[in-house]
């Protein structure tokens, strides 16, 4: 019981406000850029389904990721293509900063390398440029626009991802040295307050 009380103690108090701003002027998502991605959802929609199965695909042919998706390649197929759709939906808000929060969390818990989370990103980001210049190939400056902005909005999607990553994993940390010194979170506490005096 004490155990548990330490470790919700040990979570760090986010406030997804102040992340979402600093992640959104990191990684230029700006209001211009939110209106056409969700201005040309009806267009890029249909193509989502298919960048889903390439992407699963492509990730059970690699060794080091194919161990964990076994048994789960389905259901993360349907996460993958609601959150591929949000991309284009928004809003790109503090609920949407937490929900991105919470998947580097989920990252940390089941021990997903953190470089699974940038290769993603960056396979994902392939197939939605091919896509969007099938699209758009007759329209260049809204394609570029468009790239622009989808780079934009899975780069901000990456970076709160990573920073719940770096959180949550000295968190665990944390927990482990507690755990194998039995040393209690105050005592902790009160040592790295002094130190840092």
């Amino acid at each position: 019981m004490e155990q548990n009380r330490d470790a919700e103690k040990s979570k760090p108090e986010i406030d997804f406000s102040d992340l979402m701003i600093y992640a959104k002027r990191f990684t230029g998502l700006t209001q211009q850029r939110e209106s056409l991605l969700i201005e040309n959802a009806l267009e890029i929609k249909p193509a989502l389904p298919s960048i889903t199965e390439r992407f699963y695909t492509t990730l059970q042919g690699i060794d080091q990721t194919a161990p964990y998706l076994q048994g789960r390649v389905e259901t993360l197929k349907k996460t993958h293509l609601l959150w591929l759709e949000g991309l284009f939906t928004g809003p790109f808000d503090k609920h949407y900063a937490q929900s991105m929060y919470q998947v580097g969390r989920v990252h940390v818990d089941v021990d997903l390398p953190v470089e699974f989370m940038s290769g993603g990103i960056s396979l994902i980001g392939d197939e939605l440029t091919t896509a969007i210049f099938d699209i758009y190939s007759d329209r260049l400056s809204q394609c570029q626009q468009l790239l622009k902005a989808v780079n934009s909005v899975m780069s901000f999607s990456l970076l709160i991802m990573q920073q719940s990553y770096q959180n949550s994993s000295l968190v665990a940390e944390l927990e482990r040295f507690l755990a194998i010194t039995g040393m209690s979170r105050n005592l902790f506490d009160n040592l790295a307050s002094a130190y840092h005096k």
